[in-house]
Parts: structure tokens; C-alpha cells; sequence
């Protein structure tokens, strides 16, 4: 540990996962700055929230390039600690029905793919420098569903998060020589706003530990995984789900 102060960047914090995150973080001395394309959130109540959000839509690629100056304009040092990637889309269909291959369009297709999967890499690779500057860490969030079906998420989705596993990977061992590890975690049902209607049979049908996740427990991974109590991790994805993946 040293005494400079630690700054992350987290993606898709405008709520559940997100700002669980935030809070710990921020608990442990750290400063955040926060991606959503939603405007600023009076949802978010922590300090320096408002001067801390950046807005900008990763479903529009060409936004990147603005986002990553901004993040370095408020980057005092050049170095970026951490680069959590949590945005993330599953679109439904009518009454909050799962899309699958038949019912998914190439827009939709695009839409998804881009926010959760082609904007992770193009951030990372946009502020390497940076990244690279303070050893840092790379945290993506995947899902259960990028290793099984699930039958809520949606097939763009579920492909997306397979495709994101697959990309941590490559991340590790691309960037590991320049000092930068990437891992990713995969959680499974978690306590939040957008649990789909059904999911408290499926928790009790398929959740060994008969619970849902709480985002706290989700945040503490994460935590780890930027931190030097991981410092040999590279390439891992950890599974949160209470042993539903089993």
C-alpha cells in the first residue's frame, strides 16, 4: 500500500452492484468516477457523486474516445488504480419476456453487444497508459448466464457475458506483461431493482445456499480483485451465485 490516493473507474453504477461498489470503495479511502448514460442520479446520495459522473452512452462506440479524456482530465497523476466494467443491458420483450435467437434483431444485437462487451475492451485499451502507470486492475462483471441458460436473460445478453469471459482472458494474458492483471467475476441472482418476476422459485430450486446475493457481498469481490491481497490472480472468474453454478 502506499499513501497516494487510489482512483477507479466503474461502468454502470447508477444502482444495485454499482453502487455498493462505490460505497465500499470510497469507504476504503478511494476516489471513484462513474460511467452511466443516464444524467446524474439524485439516487446516487454519496460524497462527491455529482462531480464524480461522467455521462456517456457505450452503445455509441464513438463516445469512448471523449470519455477516456474526461476520465484523464481528473486523473491528478496519470494513473488509474481500477477499472471495474459493470454496465451492462439485457432487453426484454413484452411483458418483461426473455428474447431469445427468433425474437432478437441485429439492432438489438448491436446494442448489447456494444455496451457489454466491444466498449469493456475499447475503454481498457483507450486508458492502458493510465492503467498501466499504476499497475492496476481490471474487474469484469459477467453472469451465470454466460455459461448456462437462464431463463430470464435474454440470448444477446447471455452471449455478451460468454463473449466478456472469454475477453478477461485475453485481457490477462495480453496485459499481464505490462503490469495490469483482468479478472472477471460471474454473479448470479443478487438482491436488486430488476430481479425478473419468478426468480424467488428459481433461487429456491437451484441456489444450494437457498438465498439470494446480497450487492455487498458482490462489492467485496471486487474489492479484492483490486487490491494487493489478490496480486497473483490473473485471468479468474470468480463465481457468485451460492453455489448455483454447480
Amino acid at each position: 500500500m502506499t499513501e497516494e490516493r487510489r482512483y477507479m473507474l466503474l461502468t454502470g453504477a447508477s444502482r444495485g452492484i454499482g453502487h455498493a461498489t462505490v460505497k465500499l470503495f470510497q469507504s476504503k479511502g478511494w476516489r471513484i468516477l462513474t460511467v452511466s448514460r443516464q444524467p446524474f442520479s439524485e439516487e446516487c446520495a454519496w460524497p462527491s457523486a455529482r462531480e464524480s459522473h461522467i455521462q456517456a452512452d457505450l452503445a455509441d462506440l464513438t463516445q469512448i474516445d471523449r470519455l477516456a479524456a474526461t476520465v484523464r482530465e481528473r486523473l491528478p497523476h496519470g494513473k488509474l488504480h481500477a477499472l471495474v466494467n459493470n454496465a451492462g443491458i439485457s432487453p426484454k420483450g413484452p411483458n418483461r419476456s426473455r428474447l431469445g435467437v427468433m425474437d432478437t434483431d441485429a439492432s438489438v444485437w448491436m446494442q448489447v453487444l456494444n455496451v457489454n462487451l466491444v466498449s469493456t475492451a475499447l475503454i481498457a485499451r483507450t486508458l492502458m497508459p493510465e492503467l498501466e502507470a499504476a499497475k492496476g486492475s481490471i474487474v469484469n462483471v459477467t453472469s451465470i448466464a454466460g455459461s448456462r441458460v437462464h431463463p430470464f436473460a435474454g440470448v444477446a445478453y447471455a452471449a455478451s457475458k460468454a463473449g466478456l469471459a472469454s475477453l478477461t482472458r485475453e485481457m490477462a494474458h495480453e496485459f499481464g506483461r505490462r503490469g495490469v492483471r483482468a479478472n472477471a467475476i460471474a454473479p448470479g441472482e443478487i438482491e436488486t431493482s430488476i430481479l425478473s418476476p419468478g426468480t424467488d422459485a428459481l433461487v429456491a430450486a437451484e441456489v444450494p445456499m437457498g438465498r439470494l446475493g446480497e450487492p455487498g457481498e458482490v462489492a467485496e469481490t471486487i474489492y479484492f480483485l483490486c487490491t494487493e491481497q489478490s496480486s497473483y490472480i490473473n485471468g479468474a472468474e470468480i463465481h457468485i451465485n451460492g453455489g448455483q453454478h454447480v
